[in-house]
């Protein structure tokens, strides 16, 4: 259960919370609370789904394989493939965000670093892509270590800046809110859901997470909760220490998180302490992931056929996908050269969105193909949920960066384009894709009377964490 929860919260806290997500606040004020709420609201269906489909297919290894068996390889390919570009797309931004605020931390400390944030953000980039090709990975206690960094650091700070909070600042709402319209709402939304996107990490890990039919789903119910109480819990220090007036500026900050800092007049070792925790926990417990996992995403489907052969290429010393990893370095880097988290993050969410509705598709697909697979959870009311989430996500795509749609789009056709040379180059290698199911273990009755207590903490938890994020916000109105 653990593990399950970990790999899925330690991949979504990252990039967003510290940009585009907190950038929201300086659009918002106080109402970014409303945006963050509905933002889950919007992720819990999806994310049941995520859940049946987990519980059935515990080892198929994500969306790549649901959809390939519910509505087709096509389908399955362009999942893998806006999988892969999203991935991408959060690596660049992970490597910004460090570079942000790397050089935040050096400035708090009075040394002004004479790199551009760009030349940083590729230089890390290339030393987790040497480690990857290296096969030097990460262990998972360093990982966990990072995480541990970063909550640690997020604590100290919390209870630091507790005393800098000023509650009115919650009864003020800035002069420029009062024309937002609803589309623009929306937009604000879908900045903030990128905050959630990849709440359905664990599915894809299920031979790392012990009894993954139960603990997948489980660690599905939790995800969105999770998400929202930590983003909002963030946001709601933005706003108590930002004066009203000044709150707008969080919009364009590249590191919104140190501009509110500095706004409020609060410098010296809190900066240090917040900046430190973000470059070196937030964004690095998530940086190596999102370098580590889009190749071997793309070496799968090489393998499969549905892209060419050369990125199923394994070097001979260090038996890591080294061309596929290559290859998306590259990529990373032209995304870095933007120089911009708004389109950098608008590229993810376009992929990332259009990947939850060919997955919210599988699922309906899968339903109908493979009645015969054990469900150990049913998501209900398919026909009415699936569809209204498909509609809620097309048309949060419709809000995103003219820009970005232009991509995502060319970034699809080049997908199909490659996919269909590869299928009649491959025709004679190809396999009909089969819904054939490894048994995962069964707990024994004591286990899972253990499992069930920590489950039910888990719950007590979580719940209690977005009771009181929303009664932080509601306070100030009783007072």
């Amino acid at each position: 259960m653990r593990e399950a929860v970990t790999i899925t919260v330690g991949t979504v806290v990252g990039v967003g919370l510290f940009t585009t997500g907190a950038n929201v606040v300086g659009d918002m004020g106080p109402a970014v609370i409303l945006a963050t709420f509905v933002a889950m609201l919007i992720s819990i269906y999806p994310a049941l789904l995520y859940a049946e489909m987990g519980a059935a297919l515990p080892y198929a290894g994500g969306t790549y394989k649901y959809a390939s068996l519910g509505i087709g390889k096509p389908f399955g390919m362009l999942a893998g493939w806006n999988f892969i570009i999203s991935l991408v797309a959060v690596t660049s931004g992970e490597a910004l965000a460090f570079s942000f605020y790397f050089k935040t931390l050096f400035s708090a400390l009075g040394v002004e670093l004479p790199i551009s944030d760009r030349t940083l953000a590729t230089i890390v980039v290339v030393i987790f892509i040497i480690t990857n090709v290296l096969g030097v990975e990460m262990t998972g206690k360093l990982q966990n270590g990072f995480m541990f960094f970063f909550w640690g650091v997020a604590i100290i700070w919390f209870i630091t800046m507790i005393p800098n909070v000023q509650l009115p600042y919650f009864l003020e709402m800035p002069e420029f809110i009062q024309g937002e319209t609803p589309l623009g709402f929306v937009a604000a939304v879908s900045m903030i859901w990128w905050c959630f996107a990849g709440f359905e990490t664990c599915c894809a890990m299920g031979e790392e997470i012990k009894y993954p039919q139960i603990n997948i789903p489980r660690a599905l119910f939790l995800a969105p909760f999770i998400v929202f109480a930590v983003n909002a819990a963030f946001q709601w220090f933005l706003v108590g220490i930002v004066p009203t007036e000044e709150i707008s500026a969080l919009s364009t900050a590249s590191a919104p998180f140190a501009e509110a800092m500095t706004k409020a007049g609060i410098l010296g070792f809190p900066l240090i302490l917040l900046a430190a925790g973000i470059a070196f926990g937030g964004d690095f417990s998530t940086l190596n992931a999102s370098i580590a996992v889009p190749p071997r995403y793309l070496f799968t489907m090489a393998r499969d056929g549905a892209m060419p052969k050369i990125f199923a290429r394994i070097h001979k010393k260090y038996q890591t996908p080294y061309i596929a990893i290559l290859t998306l370095g590259i990529l990373s880097a032209f995304l870095i050269a933007s120089n911009s988290m708004v389109y950098i993050a608008s590229v993810s969410l376009f992929a990332d969105l259009f990947y939850y509705v060919i997955g919210i598709g599988a699922s309906f697909g899968l339903r109908k193909k493979h009645p015969e697979l054990n469900r150990p959870y049913k998501a209900p009311g398919i026909m009415i949920g699936a569809p209204v989430s498909v509609i809620i996500y097309i048309v949060m795509i419709t809000q995103l960066e003219r820009e970005a749609l232009i991509t995502g789009v060319v970034w699809c056709a080049l997908g199909l384009v490659v996919y269909g040379v590869c299928r009649r180059m491959y025709k004679d290698e190809e396999n009909e894709e089969e819904a054939g199911v490894l048994q995962p273990e069964i707990p024994s009755p004591e286990e899972k009377k253990k499992m069930d207590r920590e489950f039910n903490i888990w719950k007590t938890v979580v719940a209690a964490a977005v009771i009181i994020v929303l009664l932080a916000y509601v306070v100030p109105f009783l007072i």
